[in-house]
């Protein structure tokens, strides 16, 4: 990531006149034949790249991830109920025009006395957009950070008190409102950001250049559809920089390629480990680089560990469904595991929705007396669907229809629709940091091992992700016993009776911790329910090395999660080694090490595989 500049209140809207440095920057790199060298390249490309455009916008593909109909519709309830009951909306106004007035008051004297007020308003403790100095230091860009924040608070107040709205009509609106004031925020625009001014000075205007490549590169790679770029795409090399442990693939189907990595130690753990990653993202987030690996950390505390890793699919799997995930996918892995090592017992991970087929898989085993699985570990996984945070503006009858009729003619869902929805969650740190740093300051984004992760998306089959969405999320059903039918088989998640170990995460986005904690109460089973700091990925990716976030415990589960958390206590140290203690008691004794290839499964290739090496469109 691009590197703050600092600007000094003098450099900006002190005693230089700002507009004629830029005018003089852009008049010398208008002299430079590089510059102009690189604008006709531009202009050539940008021809080309209308004409895509044009067609589609004509067939409503560059509207596939958001909705502006809806966003209307929301609108106009908005005014409608305002217009109904306008007392809330007259007294934030008024509440904001006298922050404001307040505001220009201690602007004026800051001018003339040479001194500091203390601020109106100040960024949260998470908002990196306003790091660079100048936004405290110089008295203009102070009160045009102030007043744009005022703004936000006012509109976002505004909108969240309205009365008498349909509460997902109101959800909806709220989060059009907060993407609506990110977009406006001053550090988007080159005039109104410091670090972007001083940098557009220094470079004769040649950041605006490398930005207007930039953002012509990433409609190209997207042909004709903005694909934002994140990372370094280069940077990385799957099985050679990251997801390089070493294994074999020693069992594949249509739906995935089972990984048996190579053991570290002498000795190994009796029952293997089998690690169920989402297929909505690639496995490797488990496996990046060597010293932020879980799998590798696995490997080294002596688990014999299967990875499964899940197919790209296309339009050939249109038909496969959540029922075809369990026995292509858990169960195949654990009779193939059986094969490999000769064990009938092992210990699961399932992570995000790969721990919601685990739950599943584990009460279908228990309707069919199945009891293979002994131990079981969920991270960040929704077992009720009852508020699943943001991402709920995605999920109605409306929407999943939209999502439908898009799949339709695929037989899949594209990878960028998923990963534009998850990146409108949090859109200043994966939308607007990188409009900035690639548009405006025209830098390259760095290499970062999760961005590249992150940028990797996948497909889901139409089938599959229909029945997901319709069936978790809409209707909340997996916590109803006999809720849902997999495979001719009621799934009743009581039935649930072996140890399973939660691991949540304070500031996930995606699987709230309150509402996996809801998961505690729903299987039979003795539970361990553990808090990590940070969010869906970074907590999970929080190796004991790095000594970077700590975890939450209590073992007091009949609570609401509020009081749990209130009671809980605070532990240094990575959430591993405390599952490492909770796994181990489950391990059932030693064996020498297990190599791939030492049983009946001869390796079919090296790990990661091909299926992981199979990207969707940009």
């Amino acid at each position: 990531m691009g590197k703050q500049s600092k600007t000094s209140p003098k450099g900006i809207g002190g005693k230089h006149n700002t507009e004629d440095a830029v005018k003089a920057g852009f008049a010398a790199a208008a002299l430079n034949p590089g510059t102009i060298a690189a604008l006709m390249d531009i202009a050539s490309r940008s021809g080309e790249l209308s004409g895509l455009y044009a067609e589609k916008f004509r067939t409503g593909e560059v509207l596939q991830e958001f909705d502006p109909q809806g966003m209307a519709v929301q609108m106009q309830q908005l005014i409608q109920g305002a217009s109904v009951d306008p007392a809330p909306l007259i007294k934030e106004q008024s509440t904001f025009a006298t922050d404001l007035a307040q505001l220009w008051q201690r602007f004026a004297t800051d001018i003339f006395s040479q001194e500091k007020s203390k601020p109106i308003i100040s960024p949260a403790k998470q908002d990196k957009r306003f790091k660079d100095e100048a936004w405290a230091e110089n008295p203009v860009f102070d009160y045009l950070k102030q007043s744009y924040l005022l703004m936000s608070r006012y509109a976002e107040s505004s909108v969240r008190g309205m009365q008498g709205l349909d509460p997902q009509a109101h959800k909806k609106a709220q989060f059009f409102t907060r993407q609506f004031v990110n977009a406006l925020s001053p550090t988007n625009f080159v005039m109104t950001n410091p670090a972007v001014l001083k940098e557009t000075m220094e470079s004769g205007g040649t950041n605006l250049v490398h930005g207007l490549r930039n953002l012509v590169e990433d409609l190209e790679r997207g042909d004709g559809r903005l694909s934002m770029k994140m990372v370094d795409l280069e940077a990385f090399r799957l099985g050679k920089d990251i997801a390089n442990t070493p294994g074999e693939i020693v069992f594949q189907n249509d739906l995935m390629q089972l990984i048996q990595y190579s053991p570290s130690t002498p000795s190994v753990h009796r029952r293997p480990l089998l690690i169920i990653p989402p297929w909505i993202n690639k496995f490797y987030i488990l496996d990046l680089k060597p010293k932020n690996s879980f799998i590798k950390w696995c490997v080294d505390q002596g688990h014999t560990v299967f990875v499964i890793a899940w197919v790209n699919p296309g339009p050939e799997l249109t038909g496969k469904n959540f029922a075809d995930y369990l026995l292509e996918g858990p169960l195949a892995a654990l009779d193939a595991i059986g094969q490999a090592t000769g064990e009938t017992e092992v210990n699961a991970i399932g992570y995000c929705i790969g721990g919601t087929l685990l739950a599943s898989t584990l009460a279908y085993m228990a309707a069919t007396n199945d009891k293979r699985i002994v131990a079981a570990t969920f991270f960040t996984t929704l077992l009720d669907f009852t508020d699943v945070g943001d991402i709920s503006v995605f999920i109605d009858e409306e929407e999943i229809k939209r999502i439908e009729a898009g799949m339709s003619s695929l037989g899949y869902m594209e990878g960028n629709r998923m990963a534009a929805a998850f990146n409108l969650l949090r859109e200043n740190d994966l939308i607007w940091f990188f409009f900035v740093n690639n548009y405006l300051l025209g830098r390259k984004p760095a290499a970062f091992d999760i961005l590249y992760w992150n940028a990797d998306a996948t497909r889901m089959p139409a089938a599959m992700q229909s029945y997901y969405l319709r069936n978790m999320y809409l209707q909340n059903r997996l916590r109803e016993p006999g809720g849902i039918t997999l495979a001719n088989v009621p799934i009743d998640l009581r039935r649930i009776d072996v140890p399973v170990y939660f691991l949540s995460t304070l500031d996930d986005h995606i699987a709230p911790w309150q509402s996996t904690f809801a998961g505690t109460k729903l299987v039979s089973g003795p539970v361990r329910f553990v808090v990590g700091a940070s969010g869906h990925v970074a907590g999970v990716i929080n190796a004991p090395a790095a000594n970077k976030y700590g975890y939450w415990t209590n073992d007091q589960l009949k609570q609401e999660p509020d009081a749990w958390l209130k009671g809980a206590t605070y532990q240094d140290g990575s959430w591993w080694s405390d599952w490492a203690e909770w796994i181990a008691e489950f391990g059932d004794g030693k064996v020498p090490a297990r190599k791939p290839g030492d049983g009946k499964l001869a390796p079919i290739e090296h790990a990661p595989g091909s299926y992981v090496a199979v990207r969707a469109a940009a």
